[in-house]
C-alpha cells in the first residue's frame, strides 16, 4: 500500500496533513505549530518528492531517508515537515488495523495525570496563584507549571522581583500538597539559574525547565549538577545527534522532546529509548491544544520511561485563539485532573470540516 497523495490544510499557526494511499486509505497528522504555513511548503517541496509512491507502512525508512536526501537542510523546518508525514502515517495504520496508535507502539488506552501548564508572564503572582487554584477546584488538577524569569531574558526578569514573588505566592495559594513545576524558557545564566533553583527548592518545586539558553548544553549541565530538584529540557531539540549527547551526558535529569518539533512519533520514540537507556524519565513538551497533545498522550501511554504527568495548556481564546475549533469533539476533557486516551482507531480525533474549509490548501500527488 503506497503513498499516493499528501495534502496540507494550513494557517500561520496550524497545518493538518492528510495522507492518502493508492488503495484510498487515509490518515491525518500535523506539522509543528507556529509558521505552520511555511512548514507546509517545506513538506511539499522537500519531503513529498521522496515519499510519494513508497510503502505507507515503512515509516522508519521514510523518516530516515528524507534527512539524507535533504542533508543540506538539517534543521527544524525539515524535522517539523517530516513530523506531519509521520503522524499522518501512524493514524492511517491505526485506522487500517482498528487500533489506537498507542496500541501499535506497545501501550494501551487509559488515563493520564495532567499538569495545568500556564504560558503567561504578564500576570501578577497573586493573580496566577488564584487562577491555578480555580483550575484545581474546577477540574481536579494537582500539578501546575508556571513561568519565571523572561523568555531568553539574559537574567532580566519580566519585571523586577517577579520571580522571587511568584514562587512563594503560588505555593501559598495551592498549598503544600500541590506538585509545582517551573519554566525558565532559556532565561538565565548558570549563576542566576542556580540562585533561582535554590529558591525553587526552598518552596518544594520539583521541576526546573530550560533554565539556560537551551542550545548551551554546558550551561544547563552546570545547573543540573548544582541542584537537587529535576532540571529538565529538550523541547526545542530536533537533532537525534544532539539527543544522543543530551542523554549520554545527562545534560538534564528529565528529557522533554516535543513530538512535532523532533519530527514525529517515530523519532520521538527513539529519543525516549535514548533516555530509557540512561534511566532518564521522559515528560514531553505539549504546550498547546492542537494535535501535538493528542500525539503526546498516545506516546506517554506506551514508552517505558514515561514521566508522571502530561503537559496540558490552560490558556484560553485570549492567549491562543488559534487552538480552538480544530476538532469535531474536544479530545482534552479533564476529569479529576486526568485526560484519557480512548480506544478509537488512530489518534482518535476528527479534524473539524469547518476549520478545514477556511485553511489554505495544497497537495502533492503521483501523476496519473
Amino acid at each position: 500500500m503506497n503513498i499516493a497523495r499528501i495534502e496540507t490544510f494550513s494557517t500561520e499557526f496550524v497545518c493538518f496533513v492528510r495522507v492518502t494511499t493508492d488503495a484510498g486509505a487515509e490518515g491525518w497528522g500535523q506539522v509543528a505549530p507556529y509558521y505552520a504555513d511555511i512548514t507546509a511548503t517545506v513538506l511539499h517541496r522537500q519531503v513529498a518528492p521522496y515519499v510519494l509512491g513508497r510503502d505507507a507502512f515503512d515509516i522508519d525508512a521514510l523518516v530516515d531517508d528524507v534527512p539524507r536526501r535533504e542533508h543540506k537542510f538539517p534543521g527544524s523546518y525539515i524535522a517539523r515537515a517530516i513530523g506531519g508525514l509521520d503522524t499522518a502515517l501512524w493514524d492511517l495504520r491505526g485506522k487500517l488495523e482498528d487500533k489506537p496508535v498507542c496500541a501499535l507502539i506497545g501501550g494501551s488506552p487509559g488515563p493520564l495525570r495532567a499538569y495545568a501548564s500556564s504560558m503567561k508572564r504578564d500576570i501578577t503572582p497573586d493573580d496566577e496563584a488564584d487562577r491555578l487554584k480555580g483550575l484545581a477546584d474546577a477540574h481536579g488538577f494537582d500539578a501546575f507549571k508556571f513561568r519565571v524569569g523572561a523568555e531568553c531574558g539574559q537574567d532580566i526578569d519580566e519585571w523586577p522581583g517577579r520571580t522571587e514573588a511568584i514562587v512563594p505566592a503560588v505555593r501559598r495559594g495551592l498549598g503544600d500538597g500541590a506538585t509545582l513545576l517551573v519554566d525558565g524558557n532559556s532565561g538565565f545564566s548558570p549563576g542566576r539559574a542556580i540562585e533561582v533553583g535554590h529558591l525553587l527548592e526552598d518552596h518544594g518545586v520539583v521541576h526546573f525547565e530550560e533554565p539556560c539558553p537551551y542550545w548551551e548544553y554546558e550551561q544547563t549541565k552546570q545547573v543540573t549538577d548544582a541542584l537537587s530538584l529535576d532540571v529538565t529540557g529538550g523541547e526545542q531539540d530536533c537533532s537525534l545527534v544532539d539527543w544522543r549527547r543530551m542523554t549520554k551526558e545527562h545534560i538534564v535529569n528529565v528529557i522533554q522532546p516535543d513530538v512535532c518539533y523532533v519530527g514525529g512519533l517515530t523519532r520521538a520514540l527513539r529519543v525516549a529509548a535514548m533516555g530509557a537507556a540512561e534511566e532518564l524519565p521522559c515528560t514531553p513538551h505539549s504546550a498547546n491544544l492542537s494535535m501535538v497533545t493528542l500525539f503526546t498522550m498516545h506516546y506517554l501511554r506506551a514508552i517505558p520511561n514515561a514521566g508522571p504527568y502530561l503537559e496540558l495548556s490552560i490558556e484560553r481564546e485570549d492567549y491562543y485563539p488559534w487552538q480552538y475549533g480544530l476538532f469535531v469533539e474536544d479530545p482534552y476533557t479533564v476529569t479529576d485532573g486526568h485526560v484519557t486516551v480512548t480506544d478509537a482507531p488512530g489518534w482518535g480525533a476528527e479534524v473539524s470540516p469547518a476549520w478545514l474549509e477556511q485553511a489554505d490548501y495544497a497537495k502533492s500527488e503521483i501523476a496519473s
